[in-house]
């Protein structure tokens, strides 16, 4: 008998673990997340002029792009679309706690962060596939997947993986682009893996969440994201 897993609930805990698992895969070093690359890669090179710029920061202000591009793609522009880029805040918020958290970590060897990179990619995994069955408005990144995978009727889990590839590809480009990122910072062998299998995991723990699981609303408040 599957147990009920509270939407808003599953909400709160997503973005928690998704703050936590890209936090672990900065701290790893190996690479970060395909998703967040891009993000990384602006707010290295913004806060090396402005220090107060955070990677949280970063990470709403290129999802409020990702938001505008797609409206503009859809040909339309949902109430919800503003409730992600309030994710995406929220989010960034948080993700600069995590990282916090995470640099107390003392020890920089290659067990210790191998064991943070390949935790850090399933916790984000988690973190995603909990934001897939939530009404309120995730980050702009699943956001898009969501939204796309159903406007087109394509599986959310091969959606997923283009874009996480097309996402990998544009930070390559940037680390090209950005002057001093020739040695890709924040893309490297674990961005590449990261892209690869990320999708496939996302969908096992969605299964997974399926088949333990049943996603009920605690309150009536999915009107208001529709």
């Amino acid at each position: 008998m599957r147990r009920t897993f509270y939407t808003e609930m599953a909400y709160a805990i997503g973005l928690i673990t998704l703050a936590l698992g890209t936090a672990l895969m900065e701290r790893a070093d190996f690479g970060m997340s395909m998703v967040v690359a891009p993000a990384y890669l602006v707010y290295l090179e913004v806060s090396s002029y402005l220090h107060w710029f955070t990677f949280g920061m970063a990470e709403y202000c290129l999802q409020a792009f990702l938001i505008i591009v797609l409206a503009v793609v859809l040909h339309r522009f949902k109430r919800k679309y503003l409730f992600s880029f309030i994710t995406a805040v929220i989010y960034g918020t948080v993700l600069d706690i995590m990282m916090r958290i995470v640099n107390i970590i003392p020890e920089n060897s290659i067990p210790i962060r191998t064991a943070c990179y390949i935790s850090g990619m399933i916790i984000c995994a988690i973190g995603v596939s909990l934001l897939f069955n939530t009404y309120i408005s995730p980050e702009a990144y699943e956001l898009f997947v969501k939204e796309i995978s159903e406007r087109f009727n394509l599986d959310i889990s091969k959606t997923k993986t283009v874009y996480d590839c097309c996402s990998c590809m544009s930070a390559i480009a940037m680390s090209f682009i950005f002057i001093g990122f020739g040695r890709f910072e924040g893309v490297k062998l674990g961005t590449v893996l990261c892209a690869l299998i990320n999708g496939s995991l996302i969908g096992l723990c969605s299964k997974c969440f399926d088949r333990y699981f049943d996603f009920r609303d605690a309150f009536g408040f999915r009107k208001f994201f529709i």
